[in-house]
């Protein structure tokens, strides 16, 4: 690979998902970055308790994350060579975990609606 460019990286997750499963994804994690900023907006601060929930399942999301990733490229934890294979697993790990932590403060928070500070 001579050349490193935003099409290149879009052709190799387009090869690995699938072009579907991959733009799915990225709508998806659109709509929810989207929703957290319309409840950050809304509420005008964090909710620490909504915050510790959605951290708490943050390890939930990384397992999910690394799953899904060996599911669809049909390996296991054995395939994994080079120091390369290991950063970019723990790189999925981190961003299961984030989305998955957004995506439970959102759902919180869309759920229970905003309540007002007493």
């Amino acid at each position: 690979m001579e050349e490193f460019s935003l099409r290149t990286i879009l052709a190799v997750f387009e090869e690995i998902f699938g072009r579907g499963l991959f733009w799915a994804m990225v709508a998806a994690a659109a709509v929810v970055t989207a929703a957290w900023i319309y409840v950050l907006i809304r509420d005008r601060s964090m909710s620490m308790r909504k915050y510790l929930i959605a951290q708490i399942s943050m390890p939930f999301g990384a397992v999910a994350a690394v799953a899904f990733v060996l599911w669809i490229t049909n390996s296991s934890l054995r395939d994994l060579g080079g120091a390369i294979d290991w950063i970019v697993m723990l790189g999925v790990a981190a961003m299961g975990a984030i989305g998955l932590s957004i995506l439970v403060y959102v759902v919180q928070s869309l759920g229970r609606g905003h309540q007002p500070r007493a």
